[in-house]
């Protein structure tokens, strides 16, 4: 086993949160969240709207401090000792891809200044131009009909492309996508899921995918964590974790995937006797983890103090 690229250990993150009315509260957004990533591997970080996913993408890409736990990148802890120098070298080597491929680009520049920018910046030997034919060529783009385009001008799955183009341009080696085909058609989110998966293959980036479509989750990572109410409740290998869920959440989050083969009656009991049991599960999901079980090699499952299954 390689040793990890990414690594959190019992990360926690509460915010403060102080409306304009009412009075303030607290959100433990993320509590004693724990996994590692290697070079060339994808981690799937999945679960329900608020669950914590994305807190954990911006704790890794330093939008935040943890309250508690370390982050570490090749080992080192990255808000330790931190230098400018450092800094600099952490971002080009940490990118993130957002869900919306339009608000992520600037509207006002073309597709060559949005790469030629990050080219310039962190450097990198050999002909600028050739610099940037490669890498669009490297994401399924051609060049001659991309660079002096402005972002409306390209497709929702061109844009997401120039998203990657972009983190390949500084060397990227892990690249946060958080939701990166949600905003896709259907039609097109296969073949941005199969550009990931080569970048992993030849280029040996590692992937933390956040997402909330399961299937996805399993096409692209070896790995997958469900999270719920800032908590890691389940993690192992992809298809032990979707294709054998042993937490109830989990059991519940894959439940609600529609299966085309049965049919749902929302206006009788099935929507009811849904609703009770996830607000059940919900419940149990929330009290704090106090340990993970191993089910099987590399799979494990969270306990609270109260189970004693």
């Amino acid at each position: 086993m390689n040793a990890p690229l990414l690594s959190l250990e019992g990360v926690s993150k509460t915010f403060h949160v102080r409306p304009v009315l009412g009075p303030a509260r607290r959100v433990e957004a993320l509590r004693n969240v724990s996994f590692s990533i290697e070079p060339g591997r994808a981690l799937a970080l999945v679960g329900e709207s608020g669950s914590g996913k994305s807190t954990c993408g911006r704790a890794v890409i330093r939008h935040f401090e943890p309250s508690a736990g370390t982050i570490r990148f090749r080992g080192a802890d990255i808000f330790a000792g931190r230098t400018r120098r450092g800094d600099r070298a952490y971002l080009a080597a940490v990118q993130m891809v957002f869900q919306d491929p339009f608000a992520s680009l600037n509207p006002t520049h073309t597709i060559r200044h949005h790469l030629e920018r990050p080219l310039r910046l962190h450097g990198g030997a050999g002909d600028l131009e050739a610099r940037l034919r490669r890498i669009l060529t490297d994401v399924e783009l051609d060049p001659a009909t991309t660079l002096e385009k402005f972002p409306h001008q390209l497709s929702g799955g061109q844009r997401q492309r120039v998203s990657f183009a972009r983190a390949l341009a500084v060397g990227a080696e892990l690249i946060v996508a958080d939701e990166p085909t949600s905003m896709l058609d259907v039609s097109i989110r296969k073949s941005v899921l199969d550009l990931m998966r080569r970048l992993k293959e030849e280029r040996s980036i590692a992937f933390l995918y956040i997402t909330h479509d399961i299937a996805t989750a399993r096409y692209i990572a070896e790995e997958t964590a469900v999270m719920y109410a800032g908590q890691v409740v389940e993690r192992g290998p992809s298809g032990a974790v979707i294709g054998n869920p042993h937490h109830p959440y989990s059991r519940l989050l894959i439940s609600a995937v529609p299966d085309p083969a049965r049919r749902f009656d929302a206006a009788g009991g099935d929507a009811l006797a849904f609703t009770r049991q996830a607000e059940a599960v919900r419940r149990l999901a929330a009290q704090p983890v106090a340990g993970y079980r191993e089910v099987a090699p590399g799979h494990f499952i969270a306990y609270s103090e109260t189970d004693h299954a």
